[in-house]
C-alpha cells in the first residue's frame, strides 16, 4: 500500500527509509486539509495528533482543546476513507480505578483527557465508519537528540545509559505498550471488515508503576539499579496525569482482525530494545 506520512514538519527520520511519502500540513487549517485530502483520497487514516504533551495541555487547555478539536473536524469531513482510526488515550479516565474497559464511564482526569474526549465525540459523530482506539502508555526507540520529550522508556534508558539518576513516580500506574504493537493493531483494524466497535482499549499486559518500570529498564540496559529514585507523583511532571493511567481490552482479543496480534509486556519489550541504548564507562550493573 501506499503511504503517506502528514504532519507541520518534516520527521527527524525521512519517511522515504522505509517506504513512505511526507506532505506538509497544519492540519488545524481546514482549507489546507481539504486539499490535500481532495489530491491524495486516502482510503484509510490512522489519526494521531496532538498536542499530547499532558503537562502542556494542563496549562493551556483552551489551546489544547482548540487544536484536537479543529484536527478531527477536518479529517472527520472527508467521506471517501473506508476507515478512519484515531489513537486516543487513557486520560479520558478518572484514574480512581485501574480496571478501564470499554465499558467504563469516562471521566477524563485532566485537559488532555478533556480534549481527546471531545475530539472522540466529534469523530464518532461525524464518520460512520471511524474507531477511537484508546491506548496506554506508548514507548519505544527514540534518538536523544528527537528535539522533544521523549516518551518514558527511551527518556529513562538514555539517562542509565550514562550513569544518570532517574526519577519516577512510585504511585503513578500505567499498562505500557510497545510501539510496535501498536502499530500491528492500528494495521490490523485499518484492514478489518465491518463492523468495527467504535471504541476499543489498548494496554500493555502489566500494570506497574513509572518508577518498577524504570527497574525493569535499568535491569534489560545492565545499569545499577540505584541510579532509579522512586518520587511521589506530585513531585514530577506527571502530577497531573491520574493515579491509574491503565487500560484493560475486552474487544479486541474477540475481533478476528486483532486476536492474533501479540502485545509484550514491559520486560519483553525493555529486552528488544535495550541493544538500542548501549551503557556508557563506568554504568555497568554492580555486583
Amino acid at each position: 500500500d501506499d503511504v503517506t506520512l502528514v504532519s507541520r514538519g518534516r520527521p527527524a527520520t525521512p519517511p522515504e527509509e522505509y517506504g513512505a511519502r511526507w506532505s506538509a500540513l497544519d492540519a488545524t487549517d481546514a482549507e489546507a486539509c481539504g486539499r490535500l485530502l481532495a489530491r491524495s483520497r486516502p482510503e484509510r487514516i490512522v489519526l494521531v495528533h496532538g498536542p499530547s504533551d499532558v503537562t502542556w495541555c494542563e496549562e493551556h487547555p483552551e489551546e489544547a482543546d482548540a487544536a484536537h478539536a479543529a484536527v478531527t473536524a477536518n479529517i472527520a469531513a472527508y467521506a471517501d476513507a473506508s476507515r478512519i482510526v484515531m489513537i486516543s488515550t487513557d486520560n479520558v479516565f478518572d484514574g480512581h480505578a485501574w480496571h478501564n474497559t470499554e465499558r467504563t464511564p469516562v471521566s477524563p482526569a485532566n485537559a488532555y483527557g478533556r480534549a481527546k474526549r471531545h475530539a472522540e465525540r466529534l469523530l464518532l459523530g461525524s464518520a460512520p465508519r471511524a474507531v477511537c482506539l484508546r491506548v496506554s502508555l506508548v514507548y519505544g526507540h527514540e534518538p536523544a537528540d528527537a528535539g522533544k520529550w521523549l516518551n518514558f522508556f527511551a527518556a529513562c534508558a538514555h539517562r542509565l545509559a550514562d550513569g544518570t539518576p532517574v526519577e519516577a513516580p512510585d504511585d503513578h500506574w500505567t499498562t505500557p505498550v510497545h510501539v510496535e504493537d501498536v502499530a500491528e493493531v492500528v494495521a490490523a483494524l485499518l484492514s478489518a471488515p465491518d463492523p468495527l466497535p467504535p471504541v476499543l482499549h489498548l494496554g500493555g499486559p502489566d500494570r506497574v508503576t513509572r518508577a518498577e518500570w524504570a527497574g525493569v529498564i535499568a535491569e534489560a540496559l545492565g545499569a545499577t539499579p540505584r541510579l532509579v529514585v522512586p518520587v511521589p507523583k506530585a513531585r514530577s511532571r506527571y502530577a497531573s496525569r491520574p493515579e491509574n493511567a491503565c487500560l484493560v481490552g475486552e474487544l479486541l482479543a474477540r475481533l478476528p482482525a486483532t486476536r492474533a496480534v501479540p502485545v509484550r509486556g514491559v520486560r519483553a519489550g525493555a529486552r528488544d530494545l535495550a541493544p538500542a541504548f548501549p551503557l556508557r564507562v563506568g554504568t555497568l550493573l554492580e555486583p
